[in-house]
């Protein structure tokens, strides 16, 4: 794999991003979690999966600089792709936890909303949420429905029209994340955290999650065509390129100037 490193412990799996330090998502990275989640679903030998960063993030969200080149029919198959992965995880039937090793803004948070239980780094620059409104990205209903189921609809709302990231403790505080630890203890936690999951039956452990997520993945729109639809309308707006342009015209030069 190109993107992930896997780590087999006696009866769960690591899985480490590794796309450079940040780890945006791109299309083949995003494919590759997408195999990658499938794989461990059908591998009766590993009973729970934990997601992690690497320091300081655990995922800076979509790779605009590279998503803004791609053409009509690789933005579609991405914004497929995307979409998929989340629901991948969502419905993932074993224990499933992220190692929130810094910042998680958008595509980061998409992933972490998924998962049952999240360990995030103590440190006030880190920032996690869903702030496509704030980039000018289309949120599926998909992903409003996972943020609701942790936060209350009234709070998701809220946040998500302010396109609002929170720092650690904010996010603590309004149940988008479980815990709190200094950076080179997250995954020890979350190991630990898998490891009170795995003492329970597996079987017992599956159907309980369903249970307390029916209500949540029964709105799921497998689908999701008018969502696609829109997404695509909205990325493909001339008035949208231009201020998409300017963001990412930024990010080079913000990349730019770490290089010299």
């Amino acid at each position: 794999m190109e993107y992930l490193k896997l780590f087999k412990k006696q009866d769960y799996v690591i899985v480490q991003m590794m796309r450079g330090k940040a780890n945006v998502l791109n299309g083949p990275m995003v494919k590759e979690i997408l195999d990658t989640f499938q794989t461990l679903q059908e591998d009766d030998s590993v009973r729970g999966v934990i997601l992690a960063g690497q320091a300081n993030f655990f995922s800076a969200g979509l790779d605009l600089i590279e998503l803004y080149d791609y053409d009509k029919e690789q933005m579609r198959s991405f914004f497929i792709d995307f979409g998929t992965m989340h629901i991948k995880m969502a419905r993932f039937s074993k224990p499933f936890i992220c190692a929130i090793t810094g910042y998680a803004p958008a595509g980061g948070c998409v992933m972490a909303v998924a998962s049952d239980y999240r360990v995030m780094a103590d440190n006030p620059k880190y920032t996690i949420g869903l702030n496509e409104v704030a980039v000018n990205i289309q949120i599926t209903n998909n992903l409003i429905e996972a943020y609701s189921f942790w936060l209350g609809r009234g709070k998701a709302a809220e946040l998500v029209l302010e396109g609002k990231l929170l720092n650690p403790q904010e996010a603590f505080a309004a149940g988008l994340v479980s815990e709190l630890a200094p950076l080179e203890e997250v995954l020890g936690r979350a190991e630990q955290k898998m490891q009170h999951y795995l003492q329970a039956d597996p079987n017992i452990l599956r159907l309980t999650k369903y249970k307390l997520r029916q209500s949540w993945l029964e709105k799921i729109n497998d689908s999701a065509k008018e969502d696609l639809e829109m997404s695509e309308s909205i990325w493909w707006n001339p008035e949208i390129r231009t201020k998409m342009k300017m963001f990412v015209d930024l990010l080079l030069m913000k990349k730019n100037a770490k290089k010299a």
